[in-house]
């Protein structure tokens, strides 16, 4: 029986992208407003250019911290094609947080397929209500760094109201987290997310 407490949210992409430190900034955030936290990475294929998918789930009683299919009350994509494979696991009415860039595959790469990022997009625009796509390239060019775009869909992810989880939360565990150098542009990236969803 699923408890009706606990939140999930499956962050979906490749390596090298940062999804598995985002699901930790997750779990820290609402581990330091007393819930309990749980992650899980799926797939072990998380050197550059592999398929990672990460589950976190927070609430007072989990009894696994692997999400099952349909159950996901957010989805976040890190890229358009790991979004799309990932779908089933959203559930209805649930939210999904898709950056709008593609990361082409190996096959891609050599030829062998004709993958195009802009067609995932469509697809899952179509598929979910509540699509929010983020143009992530921006965001990390206004930042300054590619590497803030974990923190952006952390922040796109509070705003959601999705996870029990507020910008003021996340705010706190990145000052935990992150060198006092790199904080201010990290802050900047997590409301700039957060601003995909308010628009």
């Amino acid at each position: 029986m699923i408890n009706e407490n606990v939140r999930s949210c499956l962050l979906c992409g490749v390596g090298g992208q940062g999804t598995v430190l985002a699901s930790r900034i997750i779990a820290a955030a609402a581990m330091a407003k007393g819930l309990n936290a749980k992650t899980a990475e799926t797939i072990g294929m998380a050197q550059r250019g592999g398929s990672v998918v990460s589950h976190v789930r927070t609430g007072r009683n989990i009894a696994s911290p692997l999400i099952p299919m349909g159950k996901a009350d957010v989805l976040i994509g890190f890229e358009p094609g790991e979004a799309a494979a990932s779908l089933e696991y959203l559930k209805n009415g649930g939210a999904l947080i898709v950056c709008s860039q593609e990361v082409k595959p190996i096959t891609a790469s050599l030829g062998q397929s004709g993958y195009e990022g802009n067609r995932s997009i469509e697809f899952l625009e179509t598929s979910v209500d509540r699509c929010y796509v983020m143009d992530a390239e921006h965001i990390c060019r206004e930042c300054g760094s590619p590497k803030v775009l974990n923190v952006a869909v952390v922040g796109a992810l509070c705003a959601s109201g999705e996870m029990d989880i507020t910008l003021e939360d996340a705010e706190d565990a990145l000052r935990q987290k992150m060198k006092p150098s790199l904080l201010e542009m990290n802050l900047k990236a997590l409301h700039m997310g957060a601003a995909v969803i308010s628009k």
